[in-house]
This record gives C-alpha cells, sequence and structure tokens, in this order.
C-alpha cells in the first residue's frame, strides 16, 4: 500500500513535480556547483582543507587530528576534527565532526530548540557490533613529507596515505591504490556562520555582497511548505574515487541496473544524481536514480578479482553523482588496453561525514565486515519463506476463509493471508471492523488448522479521533513526533487527520510494546504478523509527501538530521513488540515486512520493493533491484507479484509467479481497484505453471532456509549476482537477470519480455565445469558463452544446476510449509568432471531462537573419489559429516525430536557410465547401525541429457552422520 489518495485511482505515473531534483535541492545544486567550480579550474584548483600537521596523532588504534577550513573571505578558519580508526576486522572508518557545531557555539535562527551538534546518532541505529579498534596499528607521522602513513589490516597489508595539504586520504591494498578521497578536491564540510542582514539600512553603507550563493542558505520552499533550516547551511560532500574499476553497484533502492550508471556525462547516463531520501512514490519509473522507499548507502566497486567499498553513515537526505573516467595504457593506444576510475561525488544535507571503507578483496570479505557492523540478515521463521498472498483488501472474515478454501480446493499451497488497512475500524490500528471482522479468532483457527499465518498491517500514523485511547495515550504522553514549535505534529494520511509516533523515543518503544499484548490488541493470536506500511513516514499533504525537515524528533533532533532512519526506528519498535507479547522462556522469531529501510534493517524482518505496476518493465526491473538488496545485505527482499497496480495479462501474471518463486520474499499483492488474481482464478492454461512454480518454491524450501542460515550467519546474499559468484569474469559483471540462489548451485533465468518462449543463459568460463538442467538433466558446459534454453509458459522457470553442488529438497506436495516439518528429505547431487559434490542442509524447529543455544542440525554432506587423481576408476562415497551443533541439552533435544526424520531418496545426476550395469552397490553406514546393501537405480541420459542414479530409502537419518560407497 503506498500514498493511495483518497480520491479514486490515479492512472498516470509518478508526479515528477511532487518530488526535487537536485535542481530544486539546495544542498544538492551548491554542492554540484562546488564540484563544476573545481572541474572548471582544472589543475589551478586547491582544495581549501588542510590537515594541521601540530594536531596529529596516531595511538589506540585512531589517527586524530584537526582540519583547517581556508575561508574565501579569510575572515577565520573553520576548525574540523578529524578521526580514522583502524578496525580489527580490517575496516577503516573516517569520521569528520565540526568543532563549532560540536562545543555547541552557534546560534539557532527562529529562537528553534532544536539540536546545536550534527547528529551523531546514526550509529545507535544502524551499528551492532564491529567497531573494536586495532590498537597494533603502526603508524608515521611524516611531517616533513607532509603526509602520515599507517599500516593496517589482519596482515598489515593495508595501508592508508594521508595527505596534509590539500588534505586527503589514499587507502591501498598491497600498495595499489584501492580507494581515495578527495583526488578531486570535492570535500566541503558547509561551517556555520551567521546570518548578514544584506538589506542596506538607512544612514549605514550596504553590506558587501556574499561570496556565495545563499539564496538557499537560511530556508527553502517546496511544495507549499517552507523549510525554516534553523542551523542555515551545514551540508557535507565528499568525493570517492575508485581507481581501476570500472563497475559499481548498491546503493539502494533504485528502479535501474545493478551496475549504476553515470550521472553526469557518459554514453546512457542519468541527469541527476542516485538520490537516497525514503519517498512514498506512487507509480514509480524505471531506470532512473529517483529516490524511492528505502536508503542503504553502501557501495561496492569491482574489477577482476578484486572488490571493495564505502559505506557512507549518514540519515539525512543524500545525493551521488557518479562519473568514469577512463586512461589509456599508453598515448597510442587510441583508448583500448587502458583503466577506468570511477568518480564519486557523495552529499548529505547534514551530520557527520563519517566513511566506513572496505579493502576486501573478495565480494565476500566487504559483506562480512559490513554485515559485522549493521547485523546480519534475520534467520526467518520457516512459514515466512513461503508464498503470502495479499491483496488490498480482503473485505471481511468470510472473504479471507473463502480464499483459504480454495487455495486447497485447487492443491496450491500457501503460508500466509494478509489484511491491509481495511481491516481495522475506520483507519484506527490495534481495532478490528465489528461488521466485516467480527470473529477474527475463529477466523484463524481455520487458518492454523493448515499451518497457515495471519498478517496485519500497522502504519506510524494513528488516527486523530476522539475516544480512541490509542492517539489518547500518545498525546497524553507526548510520545508524537513534534513540529518545529515543538507542539505534536498533525498530518494527512490513510485516516484523516494524524499523528505519529516518535520511534526514536524510549518512552514510545515502551508503549508501543504494549500495544500489541494479547489482551490490548484482542482478535490478535501467536499467529498474527506484521506489515509497516508508509513508513518513509509518508504525509499526504507534506513536502514531497513525508514530514517537513523542521519538525522535532526525541532529544530534540530535526527530521532532516533522522529520515532515513525513521522507517528502521519503526521496524524496531514492531519487532520488539513482537517479542514482548511472547512468555520470555519460549519467545517465537517476529515476523515483519517494511516498506521503508536504512543500513540495519536487514537485522529485523524483510523488504519489498513498493507499489509497483502490472507491466513487463517492472517484472524486469525486479531483479537487478533485488540483488542490489541482497549484496546490500538485505537478503529477505521481494517484489509484489503480478505488480501492485493494474491488471496484469494471464502471460504476466504467470511469468510473474514463476520468477517470483525465486524471490528470496514472496508474495502476491494488488491493489483494490484491480481486479482479483489469487492463482487458482487464472483457468486454464495459466493454472498449471503457476501451480507448478509454487509447488517449486515449496520442494526447495529446505534449500532456501539453508541459504537463510547462511545469510544470518556470514551476511551472503540469498540471490547473488553473477559477479559475486566469477569475480574473474568480466563478461559477468553487469549482468543482472539471472543469478545463483545462495550455495545451493541453482543458476535461475527467468523469462521477463513478453512473448518470449526461450532464454539465453550466459554461463562463465569455468574449465570443466559443466550445467544441467534442473528439470531434465540435460548437460551445458560453462565456456563463456550464453545457450538457449525453452521456456514454453506451459513449462518451469529455466533453471540450471551448477555440478559440484548438492542440495536437499522435499518431494510431497503440502498445503503449507508447517505441514512439511516431518517429511523425508532427497539429495540431489550434480556431479562435477572429476565426479565431486559438496552442500550444507541447515535445519532448526523454524520458528523459536531455540538455534542459539544448539537446537538445530547442520550437516555437510560431500560425494568425492577415494583417488581424486583418477575419479573414474576408483570407489565413490557420499558423506553426511561435520556435524556443527553444539553440545547443549537443547542440542540433544531437537535431535530426539528429529530422530525418525531421514532421507528417503538420493539423485546422482552425471552418474558413471559404470554403474550401468549394477543395481545393488551401496553399502551404508550409519552411526551406531549395521552396514547394509540398498538397491541402486541407473539410468543413461538419451541425447544431451547426462546419465543419472537413484538410490531409494537408504534408511538413513538427516540428523545422523552416515556414509554411502559406491
Amino acid at each position: 500500500m503506498s500514498s493511495r489518495v483518497l480520491t479514486p485511482i490515479r492512472t498516470v505515473a509518478v508526479k515528477h513535480e511532487n518530488f526535487k531534483t537536485c535542481e530544486q535541492s539546495g544542498f544538492c545544486k551548491r554542492n554540484r556547483a562546488y564540484a563544476d567550480k573545481a572541474t572548471a579550474s582544472g589543475s589551478s584548483w586547491t582544495s581549501p582543507y588542510n590537515l594541521d600537521p601540530k594536531t596529529i596523532s596516531v595511538k589506540n588504534g585512531q589517527l586524530t587530528g584537526t582540519l583547517l577550513k581556508t575561508l574565501e573571505d579569510g575572515s577565520e578558519l573553520a576548525r574540523l576534527p578529524l578521526t580514522i580508526s583502524f578496525l580489527e576486522s580490517g575496516v577503516a572508518r573516517v569520521t569528520i565532526d565540526e568543532e563549532k557545531r560540536q562545543k555547541g557555539e552557534i546560534e539557532l535562527r527562529h529562537g528553534s530548540p532544536a539540536r546545536k551538534e550534527r547528529y551523531n546518532g546514526v550509529q545507535d541505529w544502524a551499528l551492532v557490533g564491529g567497531l573494536t579498534v586495532d590498537t597494533k596499528i603502526s603508524g608515521t607521522a611524516g611531517q616533513g613529507e607532509g603526509k602520515t602513513v599507517v599500516q593496517y589490516g589482519r596482515q598489515k597489508t593495508f595501508k592508508v596515505v594521508v595527505k596534509h595539504a590539500p588534505f586527503s586520504v589514499n587507502f591501498l591494498r598491497d600498495d595499489e591504490p584501492q580507494i581515495h578521497f578527495n583526488a578531486k578536491g570535492l570535500f566541503n564540510m558547509e561551517h556555520w556562520r551567521a546570518k548578514i542582514d544584506r538589506e542596506p539600512k538607512e544612514g549605514e553603507p550596504a553590506p558587501p555582497e556574499p561570496l556565495e550563493d545563499e539564496s538557499t542558505w537560511w530556508e527553502e520552499s517546496f511544495g507549499g511548505n517552507t523549510d525554516s533550516k534553523p542551523r542555515g547551511p551545514e551540508s557535507v560532500g565528499l568525493d570517492i574515487t575508485f581507481p581501476g574499476y570500472e563497475h559499481v553497484y548498491g546503493v539502494p533502492e533504485h528502479a535501474g541496473p545493478m551496475s549504476l550508471k553515470e550521472t553526469r556525462g557518459g554514453s546512457g547516463a542519468y541527469d541527476q544524481p542516485y538520490r537516497l531520501y525514503n519517498s512514498d512514490v506512487f507509480e514509480y519509473e524505471m531506470d532512473t536514480p529517483m529516490t524511492l522507499y528505502g536508503a542503504i548507502p553502501l557501495m561496492q566497486a569491482h574489477r577482476k578479482d578484486s572488490t571493495v567499498g564505502v559505506f557512507w553513515l549518514n540519515a539525512a537526505e543524500t545525493w551521488v553523482d557518479i562519473v568514469r573516467s577512463k586512461a589509456s595504457s599508453n598515448p597510442l593506444s587510441l583508448g583500448i588496453g587502458g583503466t577506468t576510475d570511477t568518480q564519486t561525488h557523495w552529499f548529505s544535507e547534514n551530520g557527520l561525514l563519517d566513511v566506513f571503507v572496505f579493502l576486501g578483496p573478495t565480494p565476500q570479505d566487504i559483506i562480512k565486515r559490513y554485515s559485522e557492523l549493521t547485523g546480519y540478515s534475520q534467520l526467518p521463521q520457516q512459514f515466512s519463506i513461503g508464498y503470502h498472498q495479499c491483496r488490498w483488501n480482503y473485505v471481511t472474515d468470510e472473504d479471507v476463509k473463502d480464499v483459504d478454501r480454495k487455495f486447497d480446493k485447487h492443491n496450491i499451497p500457501y503460508d500466509v493471508i494478509w489484511l491491509d488497512i481495511e481491516y481495522t475500524e475506520g483507519k484506527k490500528y490495534f481495532t478490528w471492523d465489528k461488521d466485516n471482522f467480527p470473529n477474527p479468532i475463529d477466523m484463524q483457527k481455520q487458518l492454523d488448522s493448515h499451518g497457515r499465518k495471519l498478517v496485519v498491517i500497522i502504519d506510524p500514523h494513528i488516527k486523530n479521533e476522539g475516544g480512541y485511547p490509542v492517539v489518547d495515550a500518545l498525546k497524553s504522553q507526548n510520545l508524537g513526533v513534534n513540529n518545529k514549535e515543538n507542539s505534536i505534529f498533525e498530518g494527512w494520511c490513510w485516516p484523516g487527520s494524524s499523528y505519529w509516533i516518535d520511534a526514536f523515543n524510549p518512552s514510545a518503544l515502551a508503549w508501543w510494546k504494549t500495544l500489541f499484548a494479547y489482551a490490548n490488541f484482542p482478535g490478535t493470536t501467536p499467529s498474527t504478523f506484521l506489515w509497516n506500511d508508509m513508513n518513509e513516514p509518508s504525509v499526504f499533504n507534506g513536502p514531497e509527501t513525508t514530514m517537513p525537515k523542521d519538525n522535532l524528533h526525541f532529544g530534540n533532533w530535526e527530521h532532516r538530521d533522522v529520515h532515513n532512519l525513521n522507517g528502521l526506528t519503526f521496524v524496531n519498535a514492531t519487532y520488539e513488540a513482537l517479542l514482548a507479547r511472547d512468555d520470555p522462556k519460549h519467545p517465537s522469531r517476529p515476523f515483519v515486512l517494511t516498506r521503508s529501510f536504512y543500513a540495519g534493517s536487514q537485522r529485523m524482518g524483510a523488504m519489498w520493493t513498493g507499489d509497483n505496476l502490472a507491466s513487463w518493465d517492472h517484472l524486469e526491473a525486479s531483479i537487478p533491484m533485488l540483488l542490489n538488496q541482497n549484496i546490500a545485505g538485505f537478503s529477505f527482499s521481494g517484489a509484489d507479484v503480478g505488480g501492485f497496480f493494474g491488471n496484469p495479462s494471464k502471460e504476466l501474471l504467470t511469468r510473474w509467479y514463476q520468477a517470483g518463486a525465486f524471490y528470496p520474499f514472496f508474495r502476491g499483492h494488488a491493489h483494490i481497484d484491480s481486479r482479483r488474481r489469487e492463482p487458482y482464478l487464472a483457468g486454464s492454461p495459466y493454472i498449471e505453471p503457476i501451480t507448478q512454480a509454487l509447488r517449486l518454491r515449496y520442494s526447495l524450501l529446505p534449500a532456501w532456509y539453508t541459504a537463510f542460515h547462511t545469510a544470518s550467519t556470514t551476511g551472503e546474499p540469498v540471490m547473488r549476482p553473477m559477479w559475486y559468484v566469477h569475480p574473474s569474469d568480466e563478461a559477468g559483471f553487469a549482468l543482472d537477470d539471472q543469478f545463483y540462489v545462495g550455495d545451493t548451485g541453482l543458476l535461475v533465468k527467468p523469462v521477463l519480455k513478453e512473448g518470449a518462449t526461450t532464454v539465453d543463459v550466459y554461463l562463465p568460463p569455468s574449465p570443466g565445469t559443466v550445467y544441467y538442467d534442473y528439470f531434465n538433466y540435460e548437460t551445458y558446459t560453462g565456456a563463456g558463452k550464453t545457450v538457449q534454453l525453452d521456456a514454453p509458459l506451459a513449462g518451469h522457470t529455466p533453471v540450471l544446476m551448477r555440478g559440484g553442488h548438492i542440495l536437499a529438497r522435499k518431494e510431497r506436495p503440502r498445503k503449507s510449509s508447517a505441514l512439511m516439518k516431518w517429511d523425508p528429505y532427497t539429495l540431489v547431487i550434480a556431479l562435477d568432471s572429476s565426479l565431486s559434490a559438496s552442500g550444507t542442509l541447515y535445519i532448526d524447529d523454524g520458528e523459536s531462537f531455540g538455534y542459539q543455544k544448539g537446537a538445530y542440525i547442520h550437516r555437510r554432506f560431500r560425494f568425492y573419489p577415494s583417488d581424486e587423481a583418477n575419479p573414474t576408476n576408483s570407489p565413490l562415497f557420499l558423506r553426511s559429516e561435520l556435524d556443527m551443533s553444539q553440545d547443549t541439552k537443547e542440542a540433544k533435544a531437537f535431535l530426539k525430536t528429529m530422530k525418525d526424520v531421514r532421507i528417503e531418496k538420493i539423485i546422482i545426476i552425471g552418474a558413471p557410465e559404470a554403474w550401468g550395469s549394477k543395481t545393488e552397490v551401496v553399502a551404508v553406514r550409519e552411526e551406531g547401525r549395521k552396514e547394509k546393501t540398498v538397491p541402486l537405480m541407473w539410468r543413461k541420459g538419451d541425447g544431451k541429457r547426462a546419465n543419472w542414479a537413484v538410490v531409494r530409502d537408504p534408511g538413513v537419518g538427516v540428523g545422523k552422520g552416515w556414509q554411502v560407497e559406491f
């Protein structure tokens, strides 16, 4: 749900006039003009920032000093404290503050009660660890040389060279430059200054003309709102260069390609910077740097076998320009064989300059270190990675029960049904419409009978209506966001006149927890979970459909300071509330879906790409959008299947289900004015492939859950782009329409074009690597080429399985994931050219936090020849090994509950020709049991299909160690 106005649905695309361009954003315009001035000046440009060598200190894991800013009028020097922290993880953190604001030595205009400092609280919300400094760094002041050098990193292979005048910071790995701060001299911290009245007074000389354009320093108007800007201009900007790197990724959320485009010149470039300012963008467009609902200011740069990154820790409105420059290796090369530098220019409206630097060298290193800082993706409840059925709105409890029955009638699995805002009484949260939902408990009992759940929406706006206990408490306890006069802010959203909870306020958080108690929210059960929408926040009558920037939050921080954090704080409040409603001895993992997010939101739930359209271009855009989410640490992500606005054709709906079955978060959703489109309504010949896609998702849930576990422990994405898996293959660096699922080896290429019945899949040049069609075992060789796969509408999503991998699945169709809990597993083994493969399986109870005390099974499966040098003539083994479970009472209790869950089938793809004459060659040895022989069925592949074999009912437990000898 989005900023659906209170008038009939609009049929036009996004209203650009409701959102600022860079020219209309004062600080963006100023920083771009600063960059233009520097560029136009060429070699004569000198950055006005110098590091005072007398202030430099290198000790206790930090380099500290003071930057001096030379002002254009020469009247004074602005002092800017610098700290570079070297963390034990090998990450460096560069922080620059402003001394006058830091000490409160400034005056605010209009008598504003706002804080005087630059906001330094982002880390309190976004960061959870990884900040321990490395006290063993070695640094040399080098004052005579005009630079300070520090060696750092776990093997001391990283180096930072800080040039004093003009100030710049160069980060090197193995003495090769990787990231350069202020190489172009665009660092710009707008220092505090008093406003000068430029109007001449009678009898006095006219004041001097300003040296800079002050038109947007002191106030700024847009959309009928005037921003009072009590602290004056306070933006911070910095150029960050990635020498030798052509591709940069990340900074979600934008509807564009995964490899980010240039924004100032270049082929196919945008004319606006990438904007990060969480906004309710109605019917957003494709291929644009326009801001959307969330912001993760993490950028990764990649070249062959090397990945580096930066994390810009600032929650204010931020823009990022990107320019590429190519340097020839020699003057006669005509640009051939040279290297490309990517030059980025970041600027935020206010706050500290606070940047983390990751020197890799692998993409796994980047995401690991970033996740140590901001937290790993939540390990979700098992049900939440199944299919979710939603629309605005299911209108009665009988409507919900009818949909539930029809899924069962058509044998279509699903796990969750959702209720949008119309379930409430007059759009008052924590209530039910008594006419349409008179018995929500009975409704949920029907869902519970098949292990299904209910999700209801609760947004941050609280209806302003007398006699409504929630709003009465919000006002009486001062728990809402305030306006610039420090009185409660009133705006307009779905309920009409509304107030907004201030989730930055600890008292508001404590109060919010009480509202979700079952006694205070009657009609909810332990199977009721939450959807937080409109939390950018969306304010229908506000500037850019959000809050005025001079609103005040807890601690008197302005909204401009914290805007991009707002969604995270609200989800945090809801997450904590769901924890608090349970018995503290037996808490369940919360499930919360959020539309707005920031770095760290991945710890608390899932996100989706907002209010997309039922169009082919929105289906196509969903893949790069989700890939950028995943490499930015937020794996639990999805897009509304079928498109929120409009009515998809039956072909588009079918293709979207086939693609959506491989989204980490898989939900169908639709607007209130769209036609009903539950899967069972598609009719033949569409219902069959839609059902196949859903059943495929459910059969692979063990593999999906294992991938989510990996994300929750290492940060590695569930959806993985080609460059992440094949960092040496330059042909795959910009590919964003195919991807791998976790460590499974599954390579997915959805059909994204209308009328297409084939897809072209790119296979990287990997000598000896074979790919198998997941469904019919046809073989393809990875040779840096494109292969064409048939993809009829009535078929499956095109999926290849890379040789060398093992995955687990469940093959018995069920109505929900809960009913699959005790079903046996099938292992699918895709052999590589050396007859080897490996994979993992992670299992826990799928709902509690018992896994934190060892209540899980984590097995590694390995298929290998006894003589790797002569695999075709040596015995082959399959082993279940490396039990990584903890030796705790909880672990033992969980293993006991799983003692009867077994492996019922083993499928070997690429089975050796020599097995053709064998029918009983499998010796099974399990912990504590005797060896036994079981049947083997071998089948010769025809045409391009690989040979394959099946071991049926080997009789081994999923939680046991065992070995199969072929």
